[in-house]
């Protein structure tokens, strides 16, 4: 099922529940999937669909972030609550040790000895992290811990 069907699926199951925060992040999603599709003029397909939902956590994540320094934890908790929502549609994140070896093993296989190497070695250790739900910051601290 794509996941535009499945948003507006779970959004009548929550008008019904009366659960208005999901309700209103799930529009939010389905608004951001159906511009998406429309700014390509062409179905969306699982990669852009990922892209789309990754960008919507990377934003929530960035004004958490910023009511926490501004001292409005209320609002904090209300993009954090938003992420949840989000990340439940996303595939699951690699484990620490999966990491760890996704980017051992890129190293070898490219060969780098330096952190000059390090955006060869980023997108080999993406390309072992297929299919799951990177998170590029944490990626990128152990590369260059690594290759440091």
């Amino acid at each position: 099922m794509p996941l535009l069907d499945k948003v507006q699926k779970d959004m009548v199951d929550s008008m019904k529940a009366k659960d208005e925060q999901r309700l209103g992040t799930l529009r939010m999603v389905k608004a951001a999937l159906q511009k998406q599709q429309i700014d390509s003029m062409k179905p969306l397909n699982e990669a852009s669909e990922m892209q789309v939902m990754n960008t919507l956590v990377k934003q929530r994540r960035e004004s958490a972030d910023a009511f926490r320094k501004g001292g409005r934890e209320e609002l904090a908790a209300k993009e954090e609550a938003e992420i949840h929502v989000i990340e439940s549609y996303l595939p699951s994140a690699p484990t620490e040790a999966e990491m760890q070896e996704a980017v051992s093993a890129a190293i070898s296989e490219v060969g780098a000895t330096s952190q000059k190497q390090m955006g060869a070695v980023m997108k080999a250790a993406q390309g072992r992290l297929a299919g799951k739900r990177v998170d590029g910051k944490l990626l990128s601290e152990l590369v260059k811990q690594k290759l440091g």
